[in-house]
């Protein structure tokens, strides 16, 4: 627990480890025993065909939601499940306590068709200032961490974006037309120029971790769901990324972003895509 004297700032460098540990004791009690195993009964849609939910998302959030809690008292958590339960809860996100930001299964698509393409993303924030965040792929063994200030790791490895090579197309993941309107698919058609090769994302997270690898160069969003976008944002940033909404400001977790927005490798790709959105 915090004490009354402690900063926030402290309580990650003597809890990080714990917040991670709470990741993998959900994952691997509430989601990797129903990985390739789940029950017809055990999948609903929210808000349409292609927007699922499982016991796993549920199960998951409620035990992150009571363990994180109960390490940062006075805290409060705002999760996928509890918005779309109740929409109210996400305004904690604008509130003066600390925030924990939780997709307890973040590609849940994937996850339903049995591909190893999800993650767990818990983010902590405090008035829309991200300061930690864990992206865990638990059929991956993959849990990276970012520290405001401190740089990101993958294992325990610090990352480092880069840069993209000279002379390479762009590789961009976009909104996946799958989720998105007509006026959101007109809004990337920029994208689609020489010098870029778009895609559609997968798991968001895993999105973001693959821009803090070097692996991936941006993604362009139409959405700004906080618990899609906290962990990876500031993974990127402390990977030496970039981030930009369409009229060159920093993506904003507490909302009113000019949508669509990118993430980026370095802030010379983050300028060029948004110009291009």
């Amino acid at each position: 627990m915090i004490e009354d004297t402690e900063t926030i700032d402290e309580f990650l460098a003597r809890h990080s480890a714990d917040v991670g540990e709470a990741v993998r004791t959900a994952a691997a009690a509430e989601i990797m025993p129903r990985f390739r195993r789940l029950a017809a009964h055990e999948v609903d849609q929210k808000a349409g065909p292609y927007d699922l939910v499982t016991d796993a998302d549920r199960l998951a959030e409620r035990y992150l939601t009571k363990t994180l809690g109960a390490l940062l008292p006075g805290s409060v958590v705002v999760g996928e499940e509890a918005v779309h339960a109740d929409p109210t809860t996400y305004e904690a996100i604008q509130g003066d306590a600390p925030v924990w930001i939780v997709d307890p299964v973040d590609g849940t698509r994937q996850f339903v068709h049995g591909d190893s393409g999800f993650c767990t993303l818990v983010a902590l924030a405090r008035h829309g200032v991200l300061l930690a965040s864990w992206t865990y792929a638990p059929a991956r063994a993959q849990l990276a961490v970012a520290m405001r200030g401190r740089g990101a790791f993958l294992n325990d490895e610090r990352l480092h974006a880069g840069s993209p090579a000279p002379g390479r197309d762009l590789q961009v993941a976009t909104s996946h037309p799958d989720y998105t309107t007509d006026e959101q698919k007109s809004e990337l058609l920029g994208l689609w120029t020489d010098g870029v090769a778009p895609r559609p994302c997968g798991s968001a997270g895993l999105e973001y971790l693959a821009i803090a690898r070097g692996e991936l160069d941006a993604t362009a969003f139409t959405w700004e769901a906080a618990w899609d976008h906290a962990a990876g944002i500031l993974l990127v940033e402390e990977a030496g990324g970039a981030h930009l909404t369409r009229t060159g400001e920093p993506f904003r977790i507490t909302g009113g972003n000019a949508l669509p927005f990118t993430a980026a490798r370095d802030a010379a790709t983050a300028r060029r895509v948004a110009g291009l959105l």
